[in-house]
């Protein structure tokens, strides 16, 4: 398997999980000095793991959470936000720009910042930049995922707390390794027919369709991934979405890639994964009930769905990239521009 290795991967979920004591710590402070909102706020993918968080709390629970992009904050505001505001951040870098300058506003507001960082000695963990800050490299979607359900688990709205996270921390790990290593051989051909495709037709975009905890995978994988990273144009678009509008633009050689998560969105894909082939001869459907997830319950698959879906997206990459053999790196290409 290209670009794998399983140990390293499955220690990194597990030291993940093992933070659950310090993240249970810091909201336990946060729920004893009181809030008035809970914003997840990003740039990015950031910003689309913020969206996931949020999805997945907006039906569960009726604590203030809300969602803001960095740059959309900073120019705009919310009248919401006040000095008893808590925000959630994540930075891999620890110096994204919007970052750094949403910490210093948020701060002049006399509000709170909870942060995950990635690389100790940057500028986002500076005594000045945080207020609670845990320094780990962990993907942002399982560590705001486990502030979502502590959070939850105070406010009276996840009994099964205990049970959900004894049954990931003995399970997780190794489900999302066997889901790497199970989607391998698809991703190879996958990968291989898309670039080819792509190289036929590299002014069409390649569309991606999700929801729910989906959405967000859709958004930054389209972005993130296949645009800053692979240079292919897409589009993103949520199944909600979808019938309004790029229904009418699909044809039959139209690249369509919907991703199929398990919460309570599944039905919004259902319906166009069902529409999909009347019109298109080029669309595929990643579904994550497709893997076994051993030892995870039925009724706790969609809460990592997204990380399921990740984990298939990681073989596509590693191909994807063995495929299109790009010369240059784009970042490197536009770090001599100041934008």
């Amino acid at each position: 398997m290209r670009n794998f290795n399983e140990q390293a991967q499955i220690d990194s979920v597990n030291g993940a999980l093992a933070l659950r004591p310090q993240i249970e710590k810091i909201i336990d402070q946060i729920w004893e000095e009181g809030f008035d909102g809970i914003y997840f706020i990003g740039i990015g993918g950031t910003y689309a793991s913020s969206m996931q968080v949020e999805v997945y709390m907006r039906g569960r629970s009726k604590l203030p959470v809300f969602v803001e992009n960095a740059a959309e904050f900073l120019t705009t505001g919310n009248k919401k936000f006040t000095n008893k505001s808590v925000v959630i951040i994540s930075s891999v870098s620890g110096n994204t720009k919007e970052m750094v300058e949403l910490v210093d506003r948020v701060h002049e507001k006399g509000a709170k910042v909870f942060s995950f960082i990635d690389n100790p000695g940057t500028t986002l963990t500076q005594p000045d930049k945080q207020d609670y800050l845990i320094v780990y490299p962990m993907n942002e979607q399982l560590k705001f995922y486990m502030v979502a359900n502590y959070l939850m688990y105070k406010n009276g709205e996840f009994d099964d707390y205990d049970r959900y996270n004894k049954e990931m921390e003995a399970n997780l790990a190794d489900v999302l390794a066997q889901v790497e290593k199970d989607s391998d051989e698809w991703a190879y051909e996958y990968a291989k027919n898309k670039v080819a495709f792509w190289k036929e037709h590299k002014d069409l975009p390649h569309y991606f369709i999700g929801s729910g905890n989906q959405y967000g995978a859709t958004y930054s994988y389209a972005m993130c991934y296949w645009e800053e990273q692979m240079w292919i144009r897409t589009k993103s678009i949520s199944c909600q979405e979808f019938f309004h509008g790029m229904q009418e633009i699909i044809v039959e050689d139209t690249p369509v890639t919907l991703f199929m998560g398990e919460d309570e969105q599944r039905p919004l894909a259902e319906r166009v994964a069902k529409f999909l082939p009347r019109v298109n001869a080029n669309y595929t459907i990643i579904d994550t009930k497709e893997h076994e997830l051993k030892g995870i319950s039925p009724e706790f698959r969609g809460t990592i769905s997204h990380l399921v879906m990740h984990g298939v997206n990681n073989r596509v990459d590693a191909y994807m990239e063995l495929f299109l053999r790009h010369p240059l790196s784009i970042r490197r290409y536009y770090r001599q521009f100041d934008y």
